[in-house]
Parts: C-alpha cells; structure tokens; sequence
C-alpha cells in the first residue's frame, strides 16, 4: 500500500495534511537561515564599509579644500562602484593625490587606516565659475600694462591653465612677457615687472638695518625687473647684491 492510500484511509487526512504543510514550512526557514543574506544581519560577521559614507566624504573633503576660491563652486563626485567590498572603517580619511588638480576633472583619495587598511580613489568633477582677466586688445612683447589693456569676463575657471590673473591690481603696471592675442586670459607666468635697472646704469644703493640706513652710489651690473635680486658694484670696487626697486634704488635689508 502506497503512503497516498495510507493518508486516504485515516480518520483524519487534513489534520495531517495541515502538519506536513508545518513541518516543510518550519524546514524551509531554516534553509534562510543559512542564507548569505541572512549571514550579513549576523553580529559576528564581518561588516562592510558603507560607500555612500566614503562618497560624502570625498566630497566634503572637496568642499572644504575649495572654500577659498573665488565665484561659485560646483562639486560632483562619481558613484562607487556598489560591487566593491570593503572592511568597514572607524575614520575614513581624505586625501588629495600628488599631481591632482583642486579643480576640473580630478581624484580624491579616501583611505582607511583601522581596523583594516585600504585606499580608493574617487573621480570628481569640480567646477569653478568666476571673474578672471583678459586681454582687451593685442598687447606686444614688453608692452606697459594699462587698465583700458584689460577685461574683466566670467567662466569656467577649472577649463582653463593654471596661473590666470583674477585682480586688476596683479597685472596694472606690468609689462606684458610675450606678445598676446585680444581674448587671451592673462597668466601670472605671461605677465613680468617693470625693468627697473639696466646694466651699466648708475643706481644707488641702501643698506637698511635696526636703527641705521647707509646709501652709496654704484654701477649696476645687469638687467633687473622691480623687485628681482641683481648686482652693482661701488666706486670702491665692491660688489654688492640687493633688491631691484623704482627709481634706480637697490635695497639690501639686514
């Protein structure tokens, strides 16, 4: 006789329908148990780094490395790839790569020291709207910079090179080191002083110190800019170093 037709000829065949239903029910919950899912709600498994938390940090990191910038700061960081299984960690900190930029197209590190060390880097865009300078017309090679020279325009400050003048007072009264299309942005590494000095010129020189300034005449002894470091040498034959200043002065400080 089959257990089918043992089930059929009991008194009560739906009493023990209903307790095989209980006992598979009871199995079946304790195969989820086991499951890896329920694995990660268990207190001695080993826990994982939540990424949004490593995500907000780099860009809080950003924010406050930025917060000295001119004009208007956009921040966007990259998602992290949720595949990426990482020890949870006490601190995790933020770090800017060797080499990488505050702005544009960039990285930030964020790395874990305890309880287990790891390193990602993640990739963000920062943008930077803000009033730089531009030149207003050609200006040619050793060409006196004037305030009608210039312009003041806005824009994306990240998509253009490092070193562009933002202040009026950088470049007014400077000369231009190499000759500019009008729209050029102005560099500080385009823009140089004045010649203050030319070699051979007679110049005078002032010593300062703690209670005491000593000025004699000399000969310059090259070329130099307002405020770069030359040399002149004295009617006693003396040669002495100092700084380049308006009006033919070198200035040696003590």
């Amino acid at each position: 006789m089959s257990p089918w037709d043992k089930l059929l000829k009991m008194k009560h065949p739906l009493r023990v329908l209903r307790h095989a239903c209980a006992a598979l029910a009871l199995l079946a919950g304790g195969l989820l148990a086991l499951s890896p899912a329920s694995a990660q709600n268990d207190p001695t498994a080993p826990q994982r780094q939540d990424l949004q938390i490593v995500q907000q940090t780099a860009e809080q990191f950003l924010k406050a490395q930025t917060a000295g910038l001119p004009g208007s700061i956009t921040i966007q960081t990259d998602p992290i790839d949720q595949r990426m299984m990482l020890p949870a960690c006490l601190d995790p900190q933020a770090f800017m790569p060797n080499g990488a930029r505050l702005w544009g197209r960039t990285s930030v590190g964020v790395k874990c020291v305890a309880p287990a060390p790891w390193t990602i880097y993640v990739r963000a865009n920062v943008q930077v709207i803000s009033d730089y300078l531009i030149a207003a017309v050609p200006l040619a090679q050793g060409q006196t910079i004037s305030a009608s020279d210039i312009s003041r325009v806005r824009g994306d400050m990240s998509a253009l090179p490092a070193g562009v003048i933002t202040e009026e007072s950088q470049v007014i009264g400077r000369v231009a080191g190499m000759s500019l299309r009008a729209g050029t942005p102005l560099r500080m590494d385009a823009i140089r002083n004045q010649r203050v000095v030319q070699q051979g010129q007679s110049v005078r020189v002032v010593s300062n110190g703690p209670g005491f300034q000593i000025s004699t005449e000399a000969r310059a002894l090259s070329n130099a800019n307002e405020g770069q470091m030359t040399q002149a040498r004295t009617a006693a034959g003396q040669v002495v170093s100092g700084i380049a200043k308006a009006g033919g002065i070198l200035e040696i400080n003590y």
